[in-house]
């Protein structure tokens, strides 16, 4: 089997169940196009730690008013600790499952991967200054339910980075508002912090997909989402116009996107 540095270092984060793996692994090794192009993994999932519990169905969102209750902020701040997890992961898989991109795309991948440890580490001070522990709520791998389905780094780009990542332009500007109103500021401080900084990995999975694509019109988007996925499954409501432009996307595609109707017999999870 042949392999290089960055794929061993990407699978060993991967295929780790140690804690302290998840939450702080080795900075990667270094690569370039000259390296050895190492055996692609797509089979591969996810060791997983014993502190996390995996169930089927996760309890719905709670809304504006419900997060005035701090068990309800903190059972959102360990969703979204986890939600960064399955990301790290995601980042780890495609790095060894298209293990013949280029160079720049797979350090790319690496340098997010460390971004959404950041992000998991700073929930889980969240949840624990809540009196709250990692392990206490259940998590839904939903991410990893879905993701692995792309068959390419196109279709990778479009449901990762433009698809899950893109919708958290969205989700974390309400989710800034309702903490705020609830009066929790460290949380709503975090929520337009992690926000901000989805923009890049935005970017970076626009200016792939081009690559790989070939364009990044909205019909062209659509078209490489794995099955069943929808877009109106990969954005949130209201969409954050401002941010989603910062970000690079076209004002097309994201009219289009806004205009998108749910449809009540399509797959939904």
């Amino acid at each position: 089997m042949t392999t290089n540095a960055l794929h061993e270092w990407a699978r060993a984060y991967l295929l780790s169940d140690e804690l302290s793996v998840k939450f702080a692994p080795p900075p990667p090794p270094s690569i370039t196009d000259n390296d050895p192009i190492a055996t692609a993994c797509p089979a591969l999932r996810p060791g997983r730690p014993r502190e996390f519990t995996r169930i089927e169905r996760a309890e719905k969102s709670p809304k504006a008013g419900a997060l005035r209750d701090p068990k309800k902020r903190a059972w959102l701040f360990h969703t979204f600790m986890h939600h960064e997890l399955q990301a790290a992961e995601l980042m780890a898989w495609a790095i060894v499952a298209f293990a013949d991109t280029p160079a720049a795309f797979r350090r790319g991948l690496a340098s997010i991967l460390l971004e959404e440890v950041r992000h998991m580490v700073l929930y889980r001070e969240a949840l624990e200054a809540l009196g709250c522990a990692l392990g206490e709520f259940g998590v839904r791998d939903w991410f990893w339910q879905r993701v692995p389905a792309a068959k390419g780094p196109a279709e990778f780009c479009a449901v990762m980075g433009l698809g899950l990542e893109a919708a958290n332009l969205d989700h974390s500007m309400r989710y800034a508002r309702w903490l705020r109103e609830a009066g929790d500021e460290r949380g709503a401080d975090l929520q337009t912090l992690i926000g901000e900084e989805e923009l890049p990995h935005v970017r970076f999975a626009l200016h792939w997909f081009k690559r790989f694509a070939g364009d990044t019109d909205f019909a062209t988007w659509c078209a490489h989402l794995p099955p069943p996925l929808s877009p109106v499954l990969l954005r949130g409501l209201p969409l954050d116009v401002e941010r989603r432009a910062r970000a690079g996307m076209d004002p097309s595609f994201i009219e289009q996107l806004a205009s998108v109707r749910f449809d009540p017999k399509a797959p939904r999870s």
